[in-house]
């Protein structure tokens, strides 16, 4: 069984047509969900792009692998899935905006047969400068974006956050270049099965869509209905964020343009962007189509993170700010064989679940260093996933999801002693416009978020002693012992030993 891993960058989860969006037009993801299956309470470990990267790679949760930001070095013994898979006879390769280099450098790099990230400089050794350096050769380099170049092309300024049809011809596009290097490779070798990743910038601001899907979309586009919702009941870091926006336009927009233009054209340039990964995702789709590989292929869609790009009133990300609208995330699944396809499923499931759940799908070996689950019993029709809570870790602050609740937990040191938070009834109010957290009525819910979120993170951290540091420990002559699993959790003290390969770790 071969495996086609598609990611966007910033893809809100509702983002789809088939799953409910009205505006969306995504004819090539809905027909990957009419083939196969979507699940739509699924979570992102980060809402930051890198750190949630490596979550999907490693298939472990942030307080686990240690990486949080945009920086820092390989940690020894780090696994991933493409390490995994190519372990298992399996050729493997990784394309597009990988988000990789950069943290942990060179991880995944060292672990694949090709690394084709399209942004990376030409002084990695690993990197590949192909995307960037042709079109410099070709005269087009000014046209990639508005934010890192100072050409003026799009403007007098760089501008971070900024929707307009994109100057670059559609072939010449990332997604594109992405999903070509993809199909090269796969037809490389076709007696081999294969590992890949095809990785998409879009819809990651800047908003800069082919002519094509921005044509899509009317200008008078309707906006979300929480655009211009007033932040009363959210914490302070919300509320100076919301306002902040509100300077924006007259800074960066067109001279002339009010807030609800501006804001209107950065969700025309969303959809849009959406759109333009959709058509990458047929090519993709077709390829193997022609190629007779989709029976062999098991291709998922997911994304890093969501994003906000208009709703509540917020332009990007904000991961500080871990609405659902960043927290939950597409994930949909063709799977050949499977029963009863164009099914989709409410289970909580999450993105460290993508790797356990292709090793099982393609019979290669358990991954013991993984903290997610395979979702094969769910893909069989299983009922589950109801006593699951999901996590989405920012250093400081994290989301739990239970039930129909969310909870978003902030240290009072955040905001100078002063206790702030977040509670939503995500069934009654999907659109997280009232927030319980202060509510008396509610005080027994945000005490059961809490309480899971601490579970959480005493049962799932691995305790293992750095390598590094084990023979120090040793000689220190530290008496106290913990009791490990193979996979580095420390076992359960109150229940008798089943297995006599428990690890011993000194703390």
């Amino acid at each position: 069984m071969n495996v086609l891993m598609i990611l966007a960058d910033e893809f809100n989860a509702g983002w789809v047509h088939a799953l409910g969006h009205p505006q969306a037009l995504t004819p090539n993801l809905d027909r990957l969900v009419g083939s196969g299956m979507a699940f739509t309470n699924a979570y992102c470990q980060n809402p930051i792009c890198t750190p949630s990267r490596v979550c999907i790679a490693s298939s472990q949760y942030c307080h686990n692998h240690g990486y949080y930001g945009l920086s820092g070095n390989a940690n020894p013994g780090l696994p991933n899935c493409f390490r995994h898979f190519r372990q298992a006879g399996y050729r493997t390769a990784a394309y597009g905006k990988l988000h990789l280099p950069c943290a942990p450098r060179n991880w995944i790099a060292d672990d694949v047969d090709v690394f084709g990230d399209s942004y990376e400089t030409a002084d990695n050794q690993h990197g590949s400068s192909e995307f960037l350096s042709g079109l410099e050769r070709d005269g087009l380099l000014d046209y990639e974006d508005s934010w890192h170049n100072d050409s003026g092309v799009y403007g007098p300024k760089r501008v971070p956050i900024d929707a307009r049809p994109s100057l670059l011809p559609l072939e010449r596009t990332q997604e594109v270049w992405t999903a070509e290097r993809t199909m090269a490779f796969i037809d490389r070798e076709p007696g081999r099965p294969f590992f890949v990743q095809a990785s998409m910038q879009k819809p990651h601001h800047p908003l800069l869509p082919n002519q094509r899907f921005w044509e899509l979309y009317a200008e008078d586009i309707e906006l979300p209905p929480t655009w211009n919702l007033p932040p009363d009941q959210r914490p302070p870091h919300f509320r100076k964020t919301w306002e902040s926006w509100r300077q924006y336009p007259a800074e960066y927009g067109t001279p002339g343009e009010d807030i609800e233009a501006f804001f209107r054209r950065c969700w025309r340039g969303t959809l849009a962007c959406v759109s333009q990964v959709d058509y990458v995702i047929g090519l993709l789709l077709d390829f193997l189509d022609e190629r007779g590989l989709r029976q062999d292929t098991v291709v998922v869609f997911g994304s890093d993170h969501g994003a906000y790009h208009s709703i509540h009133g917020l332009l990007e990300k904000a991961p500080g700010i871990p609405s659902d609208e960043v927290c939950r995330v597409p994930m949909i699944w063709s799977v050949p064989g499977l029963a009863d396809s164009g099914r989709c499923c409410p289970a909580l499931v999450e993105n460290v679940d993508i790797g356990p759940t292709l090793a099982e799908l393609c019979g290669v070996p358990v991954m013991g260093y993984a903290d997610g689950r395979s979702l094969c019993p769910l893909m069989a029709g299983e009922s589950g996933g109801t006593d699951r809570v999901a996590v989405t870790e920012n250093a400081w602050s994290k989301a739990v999801r239970w039930d129909k609740w969310r909870l978003v937990f902030y240290p009072r040191s955040l905001f100078g002693g002063q206790e702030e938070g977040e509670l939503y009834d995500l069934e009654c109010d999907p659109q997280e416009r009232r927030n319980l957290y202060r509510h008396p009525d509610f005080l027994a819910q945000v005490w059961e978020g809490r309480t899971r979120l601490l579970e959480w993170l005493v049962e799932t951290a691995r305790v293992t002693t750095p390598p590094m540091l084990i023979d120090t420990v040793k000689k220190l002559g530290v008496s106290r012992v913990v009791r490990l699993e193979e996979d580095g959790r420390a076992s359960n003290p109150f229940q008798p030993r089943c297995r006599d390969d428990m690890l011993d770790n000194y703390l």
